[in-house]
């Protein structure tokens, strides 16, 4: 698609696109990729030249005041035909309109172009030195188009004959109302040709132009049930392998023009209002180009002094083409940019042009929505947009003193696309417009920081190789996070600077080599002032004109640009010395510099360019050093969490490993962070209490880390407590449940599936136990750690005994971690040890079948050896609230074994005594006659469970008419059915008083009464 705006010299040359030329454009330059997509049919430009010559010619004869006449020309190629004189004069067609190359191009003023000094005499373009006798100047404009379109006499008298016979048959049939490669094809022959291949050719290009405009691009959009466009493919296809037989008579003809007739003639509307066969897009963009670029001298690209009688003899196929003003205009706008760029960039008056004609483009841009030019107009924006932003991104290295006339152009062409793109077509700006996005002032300030940027890293003498390999290819790329249509673009641009960075890389060996290497930021920081006034003198009186602030954007980028470099020279030293120094003070004389320059450049602005110097944080050399002992805390603290990271995978949690049962590699942590702070207060700097929050917050996040590690993958209260079954009621009858041979399916229980808890098991009873007295054990040494601390700070300010004063130094995230954290584990313990390791007691052994049988003595005996394990192993400051956790998950279990333990269990009023003997025994071994818990500790825990036991002595009409009393009361009740009780919501919170417990209650009633109830309330069913 490339080929079809090249030079026209070059049409066999230049076969692709190959991207942008390079900033430092040859004469030769290549042209720009076309804009519009693909046809999807293989015509070639020259057909496509042909076949617009065919359009322009058909046009324009049938707009002539006097019927038509063939008149052959003059030539070699046609022997026996009048003189091209005669013919111009005796024809009215426009085509044969005598040029008058005297007076003055109206448009070529409008476009601020001058006309041709070669156009007085020879051809346009060819004030060359002389290498043959310049060609005579065509004398009529169709004269001219024939040249310029580079068609042979041949060809020209073959379509001229052709439209002859076609106007003979059909008088007073405008050539909108035809089909002009049908209508070809019907009136020559093989014998019309010089030879078979020529014809064959002929006739190949007019049936894909047919497909292109019927078939792949139509006017109107193709039914898939089209009996024509189905007819029409087969056609096509068959004379491609077997070429058509054509001429009037022939009946392959007359099925074709069936075929074509009944396509071209559909419209929008349903009427039949010409042929259209060439207006579909990107078909008719295609044609027209061709027929635009005929505005252009084949020699030199430029405008031809004709350019007025051209354009009006172009109008003349917009009704064929589809074409109005708006697409002309960008089309026009298109050619004169893609010429400048052909032109090598040199030829000022195009870009200026073009410049002038977008101006056009912009205004048309605001008064259409229509979506065929729109989307002609974002693809054509956005490939002149990406060839200007390639230039834009690095005018540092594009534009100098030799071509800086040309940036202005380039700049205004840039900035008017990237409005029009986003203002009028970004749906995204059309939903924001009330921010008032200043697209220009946008655009150019990304041009000036990618640029300068890109300056810098060119100037920048530092060892480029020592740089990671990220942020080398950063610094290469620093302008590819802009518009998505140019990212091949600047990543073509990046691969140029990534390249010539490389090839500094020697000079840099050589300056590393011969001096020490800290000086080179004072080098550096010299260049930078040197092109920031580049910048200020050349640049930014351009630039000014869309950013008012273009000279203060320049150098808060630099001072951006210097301070990352000034930050990484830091972060390699590891000590100050007096190179260090003399770094600093360069760095704080270029500041001063920069600075100067962004004020003088906003003194009228509103802030008073408070915004930019926002922009340039200070380069200080206290906050140098502060930052770099900042950088080494960094590290430090890094590299502890990265050892708590290693060390807690490995960490097995065993008892026994030391005298207090806590984990080793808590020790070790605390030994690394004594050292830390040691060699901090070593530090030879004077600013210890200013920098000390940072380590002790990092130190303490570290610590946080290990202490959230330690508990983590242990589980939680919740991941352990089982699912309540559905409820159902009682088989009364039998008190015999289920057969011995049966053994009982509890849904519930979660039988264990880490092995045993056994010493190998993680998450064993032991394991979270020493887990717990880690998270103790480092809560104790946290008042030891800030005790160092103050102790190390008075020391090192001696002078200022009292420094301590009013500084806090509390570890208090890990404080507040390792408190939850034990709260935690105590719980998950708790939980993991009730409903996990003694689950197949609760659930599968007690008050199973026969209730005196299957008492709670088991539980008991479980629960000794575990008491034991949490007495002998926990810190004696956290062992009470292990055990205490234990107990109320205890109850728990219990409770839900009363209210919830599923259809195998079954309650009468005379079992309460020996389930309220249970619980008191479960009591009493929590109170170990003494020894245990404090016996108001125990009291509180039970009191859920002592305030339901009492229902399960209630009889059945008692706990019915409470159930329903408490339905009543409760907010259930109103959007209840009448006459029907709502089933009350499960909250967990087992009361007397709630209507969920008291309804359990009755679930698991051994009587009559009770199951009569449920059946009839809630049609419950006795079995799951």
């Amino acid at each position: 698609m490339a080929r079809l705006f090249r030079d026209p010299r070059r049409d066999s040359a230049s076969s692709s696109s190959n991207g942008f030329a390079p900033p430092a454009a040859s004469p030769a330059a290549s042209a720009l990729p076309s804009p519009f997509s693909d046809l999807g049919v293989q015509l070639s430009p020259a057909e496509l030249r042909e076949t617009a010559y065919e359009v322009l010619v058909a046009a324009s004869r049938t707009t002539g005041g006097k019927p038509l006449t063939y008149i052959p020309q003059a030539g070699p190629a046609s022997p026996a035909s009048a003189s091209s004189a005669s013919s111009a004069n005796s024809s009215s067609s426009s085509l044969q309109r005598s040029l008058t190359s005297a007076a003055a191009s109206k448009m070529k003023k409008a476009l601020g172009l001058k006309s041709s000094a070669s156009s007085k005499g020879g051809s346009p373009g060819s004030g060359g030195a002389g290498v043959k006798a310049a060609p005579r100047r065509p004398a009529t404009v169709g004269e001219l188009m024939r040249a310029q379109m580079r068609v042979s006499e041949p060809a020209d008298a073959r379509i001229r004959r052709g439209l002859l016979r076609i106007a003979a048959g059909q008088l007073g049939r405008r050539a909108e109302a035809m089909v002009l490669p049908l209508e070809f094809l019907q009136q020559f022959k093989a014998s019309d040709f010089p030879d078979l291949q020529e014809h064959d050719a002929w006739q190949g290009r007019n049936l894909k132009l047919i497909e292109a405009g019927l078939l792949v691009h139509p006017f109107v959009p193709l039914n898939k049930s089209d009996s024509s466009a189905q007819r029409l493919k087969q056609i096509i296809r068959g004379a491609y392998d077997r070429p058509l037989e054509t001429g009037k008579n022939s009946e392959s003809m007359q099925v074709l023009r069936t075929a074509v007739t009944s396509l071209a003639g559909r419209s929008h509307d349903g009427t039949s209002d010409g042929c259209h066969w060439a207006d579909g897009f990107p078909l008719n963009l295609h044609l027209y180009q061709m027929l635009v670029e005929a505005c252009f001298d084949s020699d030199d690209s430029t405008v031809v002094d004709e350019i007025d009688e051209v354009i009006e003899l172009l109008k003349k196929t917009w009704v064929i083409l589809g074409i109005n003003q708006m697409l002309h205009n960008l089309c026009f706008a298109w050619a004169l940019f893609n010429h400048f760029v052909m032109s090598g960039q040199v030829d000022i008056e195009l870009l200026s042009a073009a410049e002038n004609q977008l101006v056009e483009v912009a205004k048309d841009a605001k008064t259409t929505k229509d979506p065929n030019y729109c989307k002609v107009l974002s693809s054509t924006l956005s490939s002149i947009m990406g060839w200007t932003e390639k230039r834009l991104l690095a005018y540092h290295e594009t534009f100098n003193t030799s071509n800086i006339e040309s940036m202005q152009g380039i700049v205004s062409i840039g900035v008017t696309a990237a409005k029009v793109l986003v203002e009028d077509i970004s749906h995204e700006y059309r939903r924001r417009r009330k921010e008032e996005t200043d697209v220009a002032r946008s655009r150019i300030e990304t041009y000036v920081r990618s640029s300068l940027r890109t300056a810098f890293a060119q100037v920048s003498p530092l060892p480029l190789k020592t740089m990671p390999l990220p942020r080398l290819l950063k610094m290469s790329s620093c302008f590819i996070n802009y518009f998505d249509y140019v990212n091949r673009v600047t990543v073509h641009a990046s691969a140029i600077l990534a390249t010539k960075l490389l090839e500094r890389m020697e000079e840099a060996d050589s300056k590393r080599s011969s001096r020490n290497p800290t000086p080179v930021m004072s080098i550096l920081a010299k260049d930078i002032g040197d092109l920031a006034i580049k910048e200020k003198n050349l640049y930014s009186p351009i630039l000014k004109t869309w950013h008012p602030l273009a000279s203060g954007v320049a150098v808060a980028t630099l001072h951006s640009c210097y301070g990352s470099e000034l930050k990484q020279f830091i972060a390699g030293l590891t000590e100050l010395t007096p190179e260090t120094v003399q770094v600093l003070k360069s760095a704080d004389k270029l500041e001063k510099d920069l600075v100067n320059i962004a004020v003088e450049d906003s003194v009228d602005s509103d802030d008073g360019g408070k915004s930019l110097i926002r922009e340039m944080p200070p380069y200080e050399a206290e906050n140098a050093i502060a930052n770099l002992v900042k950088l080494w805390i960094k590290e430090r603290v890094d590299r502890l969490k990265g050892w708590v990271d290693r060390n807690l995978k490995q960490e097995t949690w065993s008892p026994g490993a030391n005298r207090d049962n806590f984990a080793p590699s808590s020790v070790e942590m605390l030994r690394i962070i004594g050292e830390t702070l040691d060699a901090f207060f070593e530090l030879p700097i004077p600013m210890h209490p200013a920098l000390l929050p940072d380590l002790t917050a990092g130190l303490d996040r570290s610590l946080q880390l290990y202490v959230s590690k330690a508990k983590s993958g242990c589980g939680s209260r919740s991941s352990f407590m089982p699912e309540l079954p559905p409820l159902t009621r009682c088989e009364v009858g039998s008190k015999l449940l289920f057969k011995k041979k049966e053994k009982p399916q509890n849904p519930q229980h979660r039988g264990p599936q880490n092995g045993a808890t056994n010493g190998t098991d993680p998450l064993g009873l032991p394991q979270l136990c020493v887990r717990l007295n880690t998270l103790q054990y480092i809560r104790s040494e946290l008042e030891n750690l800030e005790k160092k601390i103050k102790t190390c700070l008075r020391n090192v300010e001696s002078a200022q005994a009292d420094i301590t004063n009013g500084l806090e130094f509390k570890f208090e995230l890990c404080q507040a971690a390792c408190q939850e954290g034990i709260q935690h584990l105590c719980e998950t313990t708790a939980y993991k040890v009730t409903f996990f390791d003694l689950g197949h007691i609760l659930w599968d052994t007690l008050y199973i079948a026969d209730i005196a049988s299957s008492r709670v003595d088991l539980l008991l005996r479980e629960l000794d050896p575990i008491l034991e394990t949490i007495s002998g192993t926990v810190h004696i400051k956290v062992r009470n609230r292990a055990i205490t956790a234990l107990m109320k998950a205890t109850f728990d279990g219990f409770l839900l074994v009363i209210l919830a333990g599923g259809p195998l269990r079954a309650f009468t009023r005379q079992d309460s005594q020996i389930i309220e003997g249970d619980f008191r025994s479960l009591r009493d071994l929590f109170l170990a006659d003494g020894d245990g818990l404090p016996e108001e500790l125990v009291d509180k825990a039970s009191s859920q469970v002592k305030n339901v036991l009492p229902l399960l002595r209630t009889d059945s009409e008692g706990l019915i008419e409470r159930f329903k009393r408490l339905i009543a009361d409760s907010d259930q009740s109103r959007t209840a059915s009448r006459g029907k009780l709502p089933m009350p919501t499960t909250t967990g919170h087992w009361s007397p008083n709630d209507a969920n417990t008291v309804l359990r209650v009755l679930c698991y009633r051994h009587e009559e009464a009770a199951t009569r109830f449920l059946k009839k309330t809630y049609g419950l069913p006795k079995k799951l």
